[in-house]
């Protein structure tokens, strides 16, 4: 795998609340500055898991898979905003406009459902704020990190606010990345993230972009504001995808955006089809270009099918039961009608 190496030991400058595991702790460097001001955290893990044998993907060429969501990204919106990165992925890649994402329709139940396959009510993360916990509680289920760590590849996250620290759970990520602060910008992620790309090239990165969602609920959903806080998002995502290609990573990767809820006026939430829509865009490898998944009826894509598709991409062995189905609908090989059956 391209990211195996191991982290060096550097100072934990970690959130309070995360510190005290058992683990071999390792930080990722971040531009001095980011770190100076907003004392933000790139911490490793146990370490990148043993060498094992290679998976049988079912694209072989795929050895990496960028995740990244955009916090409050409307679809509607996304295609409104000055977002050229995001319509060339769309160009190269499958989409949908009308993904779904969990019923509570709010930040962490939702992203942790995408990380992990299965709704809140299930994987236990039901709350949505800061929690210093002790012990600190991590998702009942397997998240995407471990089970990737326990296949081989090695994992990363950059998030841009601090209630991720849930999902630090000892073990599963060889690098994190989460501020002190409760939100910082969507460029001092993307330059945690860039310098995270350079010097260990994980094989599965996740990383979180706070940006939208700060402009809907300072300025409302479908705001000037907001749509310019889209444009910059846009930005990220299109320095992010220059990054891996300069690296030579790009033609190995799939790179996944979407988002963990919508809004409307200036909040998010239950029983509004305004937040509960959702983008969801896969480009790379094996993926069809310029493909709108809503030209079958029958698929509805939610956002635990993120998690399944990776994993299935990846080879990564999957414990039943879990929500999410593979997009396979997305790719230009494999069966696509087992997602839409199991969906009606």
């Amino acid at each position: 795998m391209g990211g195996r190496r191991r982290p060096g030991r550097v100072r934990d400058f970690s959130p309070a609340g995360t510190r005290g595991h058992r683990t071999d702790p390792a930080t990722l460097a971040i531009p001095r500055l980011a770190k100076r001001l907003l004392l933000l955290a790139l911490v490793a893990g146990a370490g990148p898991p043993a060498a094992a044998a290679e998976p049988l993907r079912p694209v072989a060429q795929i050895r990496r898979v960028v995740l990244i969501s955009i916090d409050g990204l409307r679809p509607d919106l996304l295609l409104r905003a000055h977002t050229p990165a995001l319509h060339r992925l769309m160009d190269q890649g499958a989409f949908s406009m009308w993904a779904q994402t969990t019923a509570e329709s709010v930040t962490l139940p939702s992203h942790v459902s995408m990380l992990t396959g299965v709704p809140p009510s299930t994987h236990g993360i039901t709350w949505n704020d800061d929690r210093v916990l002790t012990p600190p509680v991590y998702p009942a289920r397997p998240t995407l990190f471990e089970l990737a760590r326990r296949a081989g590849y090695t994992t990363a996250m950059v998030a841009g606010k601090s209630k991720f620290s849930t999902l630090r759970k000892p073990g599963t990520l060889d690098w994190s990345y989460v501020p002190r602060t409760k939100v910082v910008s969507d460029r001092v992620v993307t330059d945690a993230a860039l310098t995270l790309i350079d010097s260990h090239r994980p094989d599965v990165l996740f990383v979180h972009l706070p940006g939208v969602d700060t402009a809907g609920h300072a300025h409302g959903w479908g705001s000037g504001a907001q749509l310019a806080a889209i444009a910059t998002a846009d930005s990220c995502v299109g320095t992010l995808i220059a990054a891996l290609r300069s690296r030579g990573l790009l033609d190995s990767t799939v790179i996944v955006v979407t988002a963990d809820h919508g809004g409307a006026g200036k909040s998010h939430g239950p029983n509004d089809p305004r937040s509960r829509h959702i983008p969801w865009i896969a480009a790379g490898p094996g993926v069809r270009p310029n493909f709108d998944l809503t030209t079958d009826a029958g698929l509805t894509i939610r956002t635990e099918d993120t998690f399944a598709t990776i994993c299935w991409l990846l080879a990564i062995p999957v414990p039943e039961p879990v929500e999410g189905r593979p997009v396979t609908e997305a790719m230009s090989i494999g069966p696509r009608s087992s997602h839409s059956a199991a969906r009606r």
